[in-house]
């Protein structure tokens, strides 16, 4: 007897299917594809039952068979310029979750360093039938993104007043917004600094690209300016520790210094804090009171204790959500809006 007539055959076993779990749950093949829904109407217990039954028979949706009755992928793309700091992988971290939680997978794409996109992603975009796109990176057009999406309605996030899209010519396609009114969470920062004795303040930027910092810089103007304060000294940043940390450092060793600095982002604000302390032996906040801006987890700590102008990420993620749903109910729709306020979380970086 030869050895390959010795190799016994072995059968694999069936794949489970929604028939399959409908027949052992005593219920309807429109029943199982309910229970994997969570949008779907199912009494509590029936829909744990099938899933018990799915789970122990091996059986999982097809979802590319779902996706041509439904003509919905359950994908949604996120379009961000950075994935690596803090609020940017925080926010993709939280979003992920909930869009989990509402039976979505995240798909990302990461845009070039001045925030335009491979043009070979916007194909692969099509390709995937996506029901939603967020763009995190306001050089990505809506029109550019109209014409790789095909039925789905990208999502921006606006912080002008107006929730337009500044510097962007002017849209023919349809996008929905959430809109980031920083001008409250600002005035309160500059309200509480000014009450603590700030006379002589700074704006440290971010990325010049940033639509988000320069709507931010704008509002800090504004702010100052109904104050009846002086016009602030803007120091270049990018966002980044070493940058804030070596425009403090200039500030002070070869400009005048001031007594009060409103970073534009908290990681931002960390670099101003340890060139004062560490570099140039100023105390904050007695000498130099600093507010930062998003209140990432690591503003808390207790090394930085810092005061900043909160986003609510939850808060935030929600409104996202939200607008993905309502769209989703209705396609047509005219452009949808959501609005989000900002506040500030007083900790020690300005007053004792």
């Amino acid at each position: 007897m030869s050895d390959q007539s010795s190799i016994q055959e072995v059968k694999r076993p069936e794949r489970a299917t929604a028939d399959t779990v409908a027949k052992l749950a005593g219920v309807s093949r429109v029943a199982v594809s309910r229970a994997f829904n969570p949008h779907a109407s199912l009494k509590k217990e029936k829909r744990e039952l099938i899933l018990k039954i799915a789970k122990d028979v091996g059986y999982t949706p097809d979802m590319a068979a779902r996706a041509l009755v439904t003509r919905r992928s359950h994908l949604v793309g996120v379009i961000v310029p950075d994935v690596c700091s803090p609020w940017e992988s925080q926010e993709i971290d939280a979003l992920t979750t909930a869009l989990q939680a509402e039976g979505f997978a995240t798909l990302l794409f990461k845009t070039r360093t001045d925030q335009s996109m491979d043009e070979r992603l916007l194909t692969y975009m099509k390709g995937f039938n996506l029901d939603s796109i967020i763009a995190f990176a306001e050089n990505v057009t809506p029109d550019t993104l109209a014409h790789s999406l095909g039925r789905a309605v990208p999502i921006y996030v606006s912080y002008s007043e107006d929730g337009s899209l500044p510097n962007q010519p002017k849209s023919t396609s349809v996008f929905d917004r959430l809109i980031v009114d920083q001008k409250n969470g600002i005035d309160q920062a500059v309200a509480l600094m000014q009450a603590y004795g700030c006379k002589r303040f700074a704006y440290l930027g971010g990325t010049t690209t940033s639509l988000a910092n320069t709507e931010r810089e704008r509002a800090f103007k504004c702010v100052m300016n109904e104050r009846g304060l002086p016009e602030p000294l803007v120091l270049q940043g990018d966002y980044t520790y070493e940058s804030a940390l070596a425009s403090t450092l200039d500030l002070f060793q070869v400009g005048e210094g001031v007594d009060g600095i409103f970073s534009a982002n908290d990681v931002g604000a960390f670099g101003v804090i340890d060139a004062l302390r560490f570099k140039l032996g100023l105390r904050v906040p007695e000498d130099v009171k600093v507010v930062g801006f998003d209140d990432i987890a690591q503003s808390g700590w207790l090394s930085y204790n810092l005061t900043t102008v909160k986003i609510d990420l939850e808060d935030r993620v929600r409104a996202l959500v939200r607008l993905i749903l309502r769209r989703l109910k209705d396609p047509n729709a005219p452009a949808m809006i959501e609005t989000l306020q900002t506040r500030l979380i007083v900790r020690g970086t300005v007053g004792s």
